[in-house]
């Protein structure tokens, strides 16, 4: 979190655009923080998407003559989003993915290593810990978790109210 990747789909969603390509871009309907049919990032920059529930969804709403399909949020869909992933690519579809590889505890959060291990390119950004300044990979909890297991799937939606960005060294897992 706050490292910058749903700005970065953004720009490059923008870039393809710019230069004529159709693009769609999709983000789960559970993340409902920003308007529904729009990403945002946390400095702001928006771009129209298409808020759905399943992977599937993001297959089957995809029109033939796109480009390039965006992910935002691509934790949200779990381990469904590899084959459809593979096979936009397999269309020819560039397929730009955004989202967390870890989860709050400091585990792994499929589907993105999964992704990550089959993609043609990777960029893994960093946000900076707010204890040090060092690069920072993890988002502490800083809000207490619900009880309530109907919200477990919900917990990793929150901003700077919920969530800190840390080092390896500050980072303490709870």
């Amino acid at each position: 979190m706050f490292a910058g990747k749903t700005e970065e789909l953004i720009r490059r969603v923008r870039r393809a655009a710019i230069a004529r390509r159709p693009v769609q871009v999709f983000t789960h309907g559970v993340d409902s923080r920003s308007r529904a049919e729009t990403i945002s990032s946390h400095t702001g920059l928006e771009f129209p998407s298409v808020p759905v529930s399943t992977a599937r969804d993001v297959e089957a709403l995809t029109r033939e003559d796109t480009r390039l399909v965006g992910i935002d949020e691509a934790q949200f869909f779990g381990t469904d989003l590899i084959p459809v992933a593979g096979s936009l690519a397999m269309r020819g579809i560039d397929v730009v993915i955004a989202g967390l590889d870890v989860t709050f505890t400091g585990e792994p959060f499929e589907p993105i290593p999964s992704l990550m291990a089959l993609a043609e390119r990777v960029d893994k950004l960093t946000a900076v810990c707010t204890v040090c300044g060092a690069d920072a990979i993890y988002h502490q909890r800083v809000e207490a978790s619900s009880a309530n297991p109907l919200e477990v799937r919900a917990e990793h939606i929150g901003g700077l109210e919920k969530y800190e960005a840390r080092c390896r060294l500050h980072f303490t897992g709870r």
